[in-house]
C-alpha cells in the first residue's frame, strides 16, 4: 500500500470522473456529427495514454465542447473518414510544438482573446443544440442557427413531436442546473448523469417519440485513415483545420492546465511536457479514427475537488470508460439524444464568461472589446478566422499601447521653445508628434529634447529630421536635438 498511499482517493475520484465523462463524451460525439462510440474511444485515449504521460498531474482529457464547432465543420466538409488524418496531423504537430519548447508560450496568448474563443463557442453551441433538442437540421452557419431560431420555435408549435424532444431537452437543463440545491448525498451523482438517467427513464416509461442514440458497436466505430483519406492533404484548405485543430486544442489544454493548478496544491503542470501527452493522445485518436482530444476543465475540476491526488484517478477513469463501451454499448442506445442536446446546452452557457466581460469592461474596455470582437467573428465566420481576427486585434492594441508617447512644449515667451519627448517613439504616434511640431511657431528657434524616449524607430527618426530640416529652412535658427541616452548619435539638421 506504500507503493500507491493514495489509492483509494484515486479509486473514489475516478467513479466521479467516469460518472462526469460518459454522458459528455457520448454528447460532444453526437453534437459533433460522429457516432457516439468515437466520444468514449478519445475518453478511453485521454484516460489511458494522456493520463500515464507527465504535464499536469490532476488535468483529466477527452473529447471537449469547445472543439465541437470545428469538428462538425470539418466532418462536413471533409468527411468522418478523413477526420483521422486531420486528428493525427493536429497530434504530430502538438508533438512538435512540444519537444521545440513551444508549450509554454501558450501562456502569452492574451485572455481577452481565449475568452472570446470560448464565449463564440459557447454560443454557436446553444444555437446549434436548441435544433438538436427539437429534432431538427440546424443551419450550417453560426449566422444562420441564430437567425432561424424564431423560425424553429414556430415549426416546433405546430409538431407534438418535435414539442416532446425540445421539453425532453429542456427538461435535462432544469435538472443540470437544479441539481445544485439537492441534498449533498444526492449530488454525489453529477448533474449531467442524473440528468440523461431520468431523460432516458421517462422517454421508455412513457413511449415518447424521440430519437435515441445510434449504436454501431465500438470496433465497428474504428476507422483507421486509409490512402483516400491521405489523398485529402492534397486539398490546401485542409492544412487550415489541421492547424486550427492543433492550436486551439493546445491552447484550451494548456489554459485548463493553468486553471487546474489554482485548485490544488500539488505538483504545477509541466507546459511543454503536457504539450506532448496532448499530442501523443490526439496521434492515437487520430489512427483509430476518433474525435480530437483536449483537456476539459469540467472533468478536471470534478477530479480535484473529488479528491484526486495522483495521475492514477484519471487512468482509472479511462479503464471505467473502456469496461462501459465494451460491456454496456446497447446503454447508449436507450439515451435520448435530445438529453445531450440539454446538456450541450448548459456547458455551452457555461462557456461564456459574463463576469469576466463585466470586470473586463470596468477596467479595460479595448480588452473587452478584443473578447467580444473575438466571440462575433466566430459566430460569423468560423472558430480558426475568428480566434486569428482576435489575436490581430490583440497584437494591434498591444503595439499601440506600446507606443505610448508624451510631448511637452514649454514656451515662456523669449528665446527658443522647448519641445520635450518621452516614452515610445514610433510609427504609429508619428502623426501626433509630427502635428504638434508642425503647430509650433516657424519664426522661433525650437530646441527639440529626446533624452526621455525609450525607444525612437527609425521612421519617427527620419521623419524628427525632415521636419528639423524644413523649419530650419525658413532662416530660423537650426532645431537644438538632445538624443535619447541609448542613441549616442546625432541628428543632422540644416
Amino acid at each position: 500500500m506504500t507503493k500507491f498511499p493514495y489509492l483509494k482517493q484515486d479509486f473514489l475520484a475516478s467513479i466521479v470522473v467516469f460518472l462526469v465523462a460518459v454522458p459528455l463524451c457520448v454528447g460532444v460525439a453526437v453534437a459533433s456529427g460522429v457516432p457516439a462510440e468515437l466520444g468514449l474511444i478519445t475518453g478511453i485515449v485521454g484516460g489511458l495514454v494522456t493520463g500515464m504521460m507527465r504535464g499536469s498531474s490532476l488535468q483529466v482529457s477527452g473529447p471537449a465542447a469547445g472543439l465541437t464547432v470545428l469538428v462538425f465543420e470539418a466532418v462536413s466538409r471533409f468527411g468522418v473518414a478523413t477526420l483521422g488524418v486531420i486528428v493525427l496531423l493536429a497530434g504530430l504537430l502538438q508533438l512538435a510544438m512540444g519537444f521545440l519548447g513551444i508549450g509554454r508560450w501558450f501562456r502569452a496568448i492574451s485572455v481577452s482573446v481565449v475568452e472570446g474563443m470560448l464565449c463564440g463557442i459557447g454560443l454557436v453551441i446553444i444555437a446549434g443544440q436548441i435544433y438538436a433538442a427539437a429534432g431538427l437540421k440546424a443551419p450550417e452557419t453560426g449566422l444562420g442557427k441564430i437567425a432561424g431560431l424564431p423560425g424553429m420555435f414556430a415549426d416546433t408549435l405546430g409538431s407534438t413531436e418535435a414539442l416532446t424532444s425540445l421539453a425532453i431537452g429542456a427538461g435535462t437543463i432544469a435538472v443540470i442546473v437544479f441539481w445544485t440545491k439537492t441534498p449533498k448525498a444526492v449530488r454525489t451523482v453529477p448533474g449531467a448523469l442524473a440528468a440523461v438517467l431520468l431523460a432516458t427513464a421517462a422517454t421508455l416509461a412513457f413511449g415518447l417519440p424521440v430519437a435515441t442514440v445510434q449504436v454501431e458497436g465500438l470496433l465497428g466505430v474504428v476507422q483507421p485513415p486509409g490512402a483516400e483519406a491521405f489523398g485529402e492533404l492534397a486539398d490546401p484548405a485542409i492544412w487550415g483545420t489541421i492547424i486550427a485543430f492543433a492550436l486551439i486544442a493546445s491552447a484550451e489544454s494548456l489554459f485548463s492546465a493553468a486553471a487546474v493548478d489554482r485548485l490544488h496544491n500539488g505538483p504545477r503542470t509541466e507546459y511543454n511536457k503536457e504539450m506532448i501527452a496532448q499530442g501523443a493522445g490526439n496521434t492515437l485518436c487520430g489512427l483509430l479514427g476518433a474525435l480530437p482530444m483536449t483537456a476539459v476543465i469540467v472533468r478536471s475540476s470534478a477530479n480535484v475537488n473529488a479528491g484526486a491526488r495522483t495521475k492514477a484517478s484519471r487512468v482509472l477513469h479511462g479503464v471505467w470508460l473502456l469496461l462501459f463501451a465494451a460491456a454496456m454499448p446497447w446503454a447508449l442506445a436507450l439515451i435520448p439524444v435530445p438529453a445531450l442536446a440539454g446538456i450541450l446546452v448548459h456547458a455551452g452557457w457555461k462557456l461564456i464568461p459574463f463576469r469576466q466581460i463585466a470586470t473586463l469592461w470596468r477596467a479595460h474596455k479595448g480588452e473587452a472589446l478584443i473578447l467580444i470582437v473575438t466571440a462575433v467573428s466566430i459566430v460569423a465566420v468560423n472558430m480558426f478566422e475568428g480566434v486569428l481576427i482576435g489575436l490581430a486585434l490583440s497584437i494591434v492594441k498591444t503595439a499601440w499601447e506600446a507606443s505610448h508617447i508624451k510631448l511637452d512644449i514649454i514656451d515662456k515667451g523669449a528665446g527658443p521653445i522647448q519641445a520635450y519627448l518621452s516614452g515610445n517613439a514610433t510609427f504609429l504616434r508619428l502623426p501626433k508628434i509630427l502635428d504638434s511640431l508642425e503647430s509650433l511657431p516657424q519664426d522661433r528657434p525650437v530646441e527639440l529634447d529626446l533624452s526621455g524616449l525609450h525607444h525612437l524607430d527609425h521612421a519617427c527618426r527620419t521623419a524628427l529630421e525632415n521636419w528639423a530640416a524644413r523649419h530650419s529652412a525658413t532662416g530660423t535658427e537650426p532645431v537644438k536635438v538632445t538624443e535619447p541616452e541609448e542613441a549616442p548619435e546625432k541628428v543632422t539638421v540644416a
